[in-house]
């Protein structure tokens, strides 16, 4: 049964100009900051990550407001590809409180935005 789903875009842009080595140490952990700087327009990797960011808040029905720290929830990329999340503190918290088992992410980009999309089952 699908417990929560959200949804965000980010203009790349707007993202671009606010990048900077703070706001990364802030949001992104460092298997994250690997794979984004790892790519030819790591902009573009970010934003998607913090978008994914943003739409597991949103599925959580918990955000920054309720104690969930940008660190708490990491976007992963398995073996095959695929998207998935580990969530920490105030994110584990709100997942085991809608009984979550299983979360689908998945993100793309434009050349103006990136975007992603997060649902979570349980």
């Amino acid at each position: 049964m699908i417990v929560g789903i959200g949804i965000d875009i980010v203009d790349l842009d707007e993202f671009r100009a606010r990048l900077s080595d703070a706001l990364v140490r802030e949001v992104f952990l460092p298997a994250e900051t690997a794979y984004a700087s790892s790519r030819a327009r790591p902009w573009e990797s970010y934003a998607a990550r913090f978008a994914a960011k943003e739409s597991a808040m949103k599925a959580l029905g918990a955000g920054l407001s309720q104690g969930v720290r940008w660190t708490d929830v990491e976007v992963l990329r398995g073996a095959d590809g695929d998207l998935g999340l580990r969530l920490d503190g105030r994110a584990l918290e709100a997942a085991r409180e809608k009984r979550v088992t299983r979360s689908w992410v998945s993100v793309s980009h434009s050349e103006t935005t990136a975007a992603a999309v997060v649902v979570l089952e349980a």
